[in-house]
């Protein structure tokens, strides 16, 4: 089965040449995301309100790649602090708790320092 490659649309992936999503046989590797909303071109200030936008971006690429946040196999979340790991992990919870996948959290800077939180995860359909 050919690679899929999956877009969010943002001009930014192909400057720096990724894709959102990679669909490859039964597995979906999807990149580092964060809290923007695409289509406004915004991110909130909210650690919490990040997460769940987060989990929203990640969903539309799941479902372009015909698969969901229950086929979440890994997980890895990267935090610009340490005292927001309280707020995120009912989210997590939220919207991984029927797949329980493998996790790694980890505290970090990231690129933009509106970002608060990113995510990746690898799926099998």
């Amino acid at each position: 089965m050919p690679r899929k490659l999956i877009s969010s649309g943002s001009t930014f992936e192909k400057v720096a040449g990724y894709s959102r999503a990679v669909v490859n046989g039964k597995w979906v590797f999807v990149s580092g995301t964060t809290g923007f909303d695409y289509a406004a071109g915004t991110i909130s200030d909210d650690v919490v309100e990040q997460a769940h936008q987060t989990f929203r971006n990640i969903r539309a690429a799941l479902e372009q790649a015909k698969a969901s946040l229950a086929d979440v196999v890994r997980v890895r979340v990267y935090l610009t602090s340490a005292a927001d790991f309280e707020r995120v992990a009912p989210i997590l919870g939220e919207y991984l708790g029927e797949a329980r996948p493998a996790n790694t959290t980890v505290v970090c800077p990231l690129i933009d320092p509106r970002m608060k939180i990113e995510i990746e995860v690898t799926a099998r359909r």
